[in-house]
């Protein structure tokens, strides 16, 4: 594997699958092949379970890692291209990408979206140059339109907590404050209908994704409904994606608590986190005994060490 942004580059999501619960049984079974090889982290925006969980991961494969916040540990770089760089950006990625690229063996990017033009976000300039220029492969750690490694380990969770073969996952809008992207949702809904569940979307009317990413799964615009039977309920604010980067809704109406989840066949509830509590979901609800945050975003270690795993298995 010489990229890792999609669910496409995983290959089989079914023996993905079986390789992560193998990881996360013996998860230093791997050692020597990170022996003498090194990550670069970059991050472009915050973190905190990305960042740490990634560090493990690499750690857990015998690599050395580095990290480094571009926005404040490093010079501010320029990604357009032919620009006269009279402002504050001193060092331009065409030149900065082939020089990380040298002190390593793989990158791991997180950039997330700008929100002043769609179809820039959409294309991942980012990212895509680093994948272009690095020499090395690279790992989504986030984009503007996508996040598989959060996907990849919410699927792994859903695996080792559903009752049916076939669970019915909802994906639900929340309110929030701020303006979010979609990229969590937009992988969220791409991974679980690889992995064959029941797929539905519900969120006001407005806040519609991108149709690629929506693929077969049912939209239902009436919340209640859509929880109806559900055996996992995955909560998400995101922002629009036609009306792009606007705040169309703060309904609290749309906020996950105990009447909604007692709707569900006893569903499990999930969120990537961090999560702002009482306007997403209620606090009974994230703090009761059907919540799996916790491990679902221990699981982001194991799914950072299978594709990390795999890359250096190409190498």
């Amino acid at each position: 594997m010489k990229k890792f942004t999609n669910v496409t580059d995983i290959g089989n999501l079914q023996a993905a699958l079986k390789e992560a619960m193998e990881v996360k049984k013996n998860p230093f079974a791997h050692q020597h092949l990170g022996k003498n090889k090194t990550i670069i982290l970059l991050f472009f925006n915050s973190s905190l379970r990305t960042r740490l969980s990634s560090q493990k991961a690499a750690m857990n494969l015998g690599m050395n890692v580095m990290v480094l916040d571009i926005n404040q540990g490093a010079w501010k770089l320029e990604t357009e291209h032919g620009v006269v760089m009279d402002g504050d950006k001193p060092e331009h990625i065409l030149e900065a990408i082939p020089v990380i690229g040298s002190y390593c063996d793989m990158i791991g990017v997180r950039s997330f979206a700008q929100f002043t033009n769609r179809d820039e976000d959409y294309q991942e300039k980012v990212i895509q140059q680093f994948i272009e220029l690095s020499g090395v492969p690279v790992i989504s750690l986030e984009s503007s339109a996508g996040h598989p490694l959060q996907a990849f380990a919410d699927v792994i969770t859903i695996e080792e907590h559903k009752s049916v073969k076939r669970p019915k996952v909802v994906l639900t809008w929340a309110p929030h404050p701020r303006v979010l992207p979609q990229a969590v949702a937009n992988s969220f809904s791409q991974w679980t209908q690889a992995a064959g569940y029941d797929v539905v979307i519900t969120h006001p009317k407005g806040y519609e994704l991108a149709p690629e990413y929506v693929g077969n799964a049912r939209v239902e615009y009436d919340q209640e409904k859509a929880f109806e039977g559900a055996d996992f309920v995955y909560a998400k604010n995101w922002s629009a994606y036609h009306d792009y980067g606007k705040i169309l809704s703060e309904d609290r109406s749309w906020t996950v608590d105990e009447a909604k989840m007692a709707l569900t066949n006893n569903a499990h509830f999930m969120h990537c986190l961090p999560v702002r509590r009482n306007m997403i979901v209620s606090d009974a609800v994230i703090e009761g005994p059907r919540s799996l945050v916790i491990p679902e975003a221990a699981n982001r270690v194991v799914s950072a060490q299978v594709v990390m795993k795999r890359i250096l298995e190409s190498l």
